[in-house]
């Protein structure tokens, strides 16, 4: 981390364009579904990811905090995985971006939906509630607020579903009525198992069921871990380990015109426990200053100001974050595609006034407000690559 001279107490602020802004439109999460869904021949899908090839029955496997940097780091953990990062079983390799943030319940919402955030408006861990002034957690649903009317778009599922498709998702039966599955997943038919070993046996005879099939399944437990011990933990790598054996379990039953693709919702950093790497909002009175409500998590902030003070609020966390954040007012980080392409008007007043997104291994923790995110060792969220790379791993048969 750079320091400051002992003439300039506040560097040059990061410039918002030196973001690695998401690629939306070739190469995120969102394009993935739509794409394989384009190769079955559902209506209004385009193929965007051109390195996949069609296939009559796909099925996506996310495994939640599965970075691509993260798999890269620990090949003897995941040898299955790390077979697939080349082209030796007839596949490809590559990563994908998350999209911003690069946090689950925005990640599965451009899964599901095959949209960026600004357009399917999940644009972030909590945000306000424009309706109501409150903050909403987006990933618990609280409070409680009608699913369709804050995520209206109808998911690829669902179009692939109504197109003909054997569209599934077979999941932990906890998933199967919360309000994000509804929004960002559903359509079809859910299926819900609790172990990890079931919903492969499972995936795979869904897969075997019609001629085109599109299947989703997901495992949960490797992004606990990396939250709670970090993500060079032994508990992390023995969930790796866990998730390798899995995925092969499932390519091993794929049947014929099949293709299985592993991908993750984020990656993650871990985060020192000292006040130098968390800086704390609710002991910093700079930074509270003008602020009415912290969304959000620690490494992507939004800030909604009081009224009148967005303009200072922004000059102050530029001043005091700008060296270690991408610090950018709601309109500057619209226009630079952190987002996506467009954002929707009823999704606009969702983000921050200020929209501040780590590039350091920092956090900004609201110890008082927030105090179990702000202990959590393993963090994501933000635009760097470990955050943002997510693999794109292909098993075809």
């Amino acid at each position: 981390m750079a320091q400051p001279t002992a003439w300039d107490t506040h560097p040059e602020p990061l410039p918002v364009g030196s973001a690695p802004v998401p690629e939306y439109g070739s190469g995120s999460l969102a394009d993935l579904l739509p794409t394989l869904a384009a190769g079955m021949g559902v209506p209004a899908m385009t193929a965007t990811v051109p390195e996949l090839s069609p296939a009559d029955r796909a099925c996506v496997f996310l495994i939640d905090g599965l970075g691509w940097e993260q798999l890269r780091a620990h090949p003897a953990d995941a040898p299955f995985l790390t077979s697939l990062l080349g082209s030796s079983r007839g596949g490809t390799g590559r990563p994908l971006t998350a999209g911003y943030p690069a946090t689950t319940a925005t990640s599965l919402a451009s899964v599901g939906t095959g949209l960026p955030p600004g357009a399917h408006g999940l644009p972030g861990y909590t945000v306000r509630n424009p309706e109501t002034g409150e903050l909403m957690n987006q990933l618990r649903w609280q409070p409680w607020t009608e699913p369709h009317a804050w995520q209206p778009r109808p998911t690829v599922f669902r179009l692939a579903h109504e197109a003909g498709v054997h569209a599934v998702q077979v999941s932990s039966p906890h998933f199967q009525n919360t309000p994000l599955t509804k929004v960002a997943l559903s359509g079809g038919t859910f299926l819900g198992r609790l172990s990890g070993e079931e919903r492969m046996d499972l995936a795979a005879e869904q897969l075997a069921a019609a001629d085109r099939s599109l299947v989703y399944t997901y495992y949960a437990e490797l992004d606990g871990a990396g939250h709670r011990f970090g993500v060079d933990s032994d508990t992390w790598r023995g969930q790796l380990g866990h998730v390798d054996r899995l995925v092969q379990r499932l390519a091993e039953q794929l049947p014929p015109r099949s293709a299985l693709y592993v991908t993750a919702d984020h990656g993650m950093v871990d985060v020192p426990f000292d006040e130098q790497h968390r800086i704390d909002f609710d002991e910093d009175w700079e930074l509270r200053a003008g602020v009415s409500l912290l969304g959000g998590e620690g490494r992507a902030r939004h800030v909604y100001a009081l009224p009148g003070a967005a303009d200072d609020v922004l000059t102050c966390w530029r001043e005091v974050l700008g060296e270690q954040f991408w610090v950018a007012s709601r309109d500057e980080a619209i226009a630079a595609g952190w987002f996506g392409p467009d954002v929707e008007a009823r999704v606009r007043d969702r983000i921050g006034d200020v929209v501040a997104a780590a590039r350091d291994d920092v956090l900004l923790i609201a110890s008082e407000r927030e105090p179990k995110e702000s202990a959590m060792a393993g963090n994501h969220g933000s635009m760097t690559p470990a955050e943002q790379l997510v693999p794109l791993l292909e098993v075809r048969s």
